[in-house]
């Protein structure tokens, strides 16, 4: 399988050399699938959904790109889209509720085919997305979750910030599988204080499998099991 899980994106050069490797071809030769789902349970999420879709993952120059809503899929038939799945070069799973991403992966159906897929697809994660490939990941919401999902664990958790504390919900739940770690993006991004360094610390400590801390400009690439990091910035793995 080939995965490229960034925190953002392709942000910097080191990590597009990365997408064209695992590619095996130029951007402008390959075609892409988008799927937003993650973002929809939030408020304004059909208008961030939109902003992400016309945003710079999907402005790469693709030969071709479309769009893979995944709630839409249980109520169609599969021919309707496996085969247009099967002939993609690329997956891109864009960000937002990891919990919400991974419930509709299995609703869909998408779980079940990507191992087979990821053969020939290359799955690019963003934030989320990224986070989705684990067998189990947590994630931090500042409120209660709005969309679809269940968790395995739930905790109340205090996070130190330069400004003090901050409460937040820290959940635990089952990915889809493909990766053996766990990954928390935006390390030490300023709209992300629970992702400091210190606090990833202790959110990868709920995590029973080693845990990637990753900023803005790094990735984790991996072949066929093998873990690659790719960083133009800061990164940190956890050990259980």
């Amino acid at each position: 399988m080939k995965l490229l899980l960034t925190s953002a994106g392709i942000k910097n050069d080191s990590i597009r050399n990365a997408l064209v490797d695992l590619l095996g071809k130029p951007i402008t030769e390959s075609s892409a699938l988008y799927i937003p789902t993650a973002i929809y349970p939030f408020p304004g999420g059909a208008a961030m959904a939109w902003r992400l879709i016309h945003g710079p993952l999907c402005e790469l120059g693709w030969k071709s790109l479309g769009v893979l809503e995944l709630t839409a899929l249980p109520s169609i038939q599969e021919d309707c889209w496996v085969p247009m799945l099967k002939e993609t070069d690329t997956l891109l799973v864009g960000g937002g509720d990891p919990l919400y991403l991974c419930h509709w992966m299995r609703q869909s159906g998408l779980a079940d085919l990507l191992p087979s897929q990821l053969r020939e697809t290359v799955y690019v994660g963003v934030s989320a997305g990224s986070m989705a490939a684990a067998a189990t990941f947590g994630e931090t919401y500042r409120d209660p979750r709005r969309g679809s999902g269940e968790s395995l664990t739930s905790e109340d958790i205090v996070f130190a910030t330069p400004q003090g504390e901050i409460s937040r919900i820290l959940v635990t739940a089952q990915g889809v599988g493909l990766v053996d770690f766990a990954l928390i993006p935006h390390l030490d991004h300023e709209d992300h204080p629970d992702a400091s360094l210190a606090n990833a610390e202790k959110w990868a400590a709920r995590l029973p499998m080693p845990t990637y801390a990753i900023d803005d400009q790094t990735a984790i690439k991996v072949i066929d099991g093998a873990v690659e990091v790719v960083s133009e910035g800061h990164w940190k793995r956890f050990t259980p």
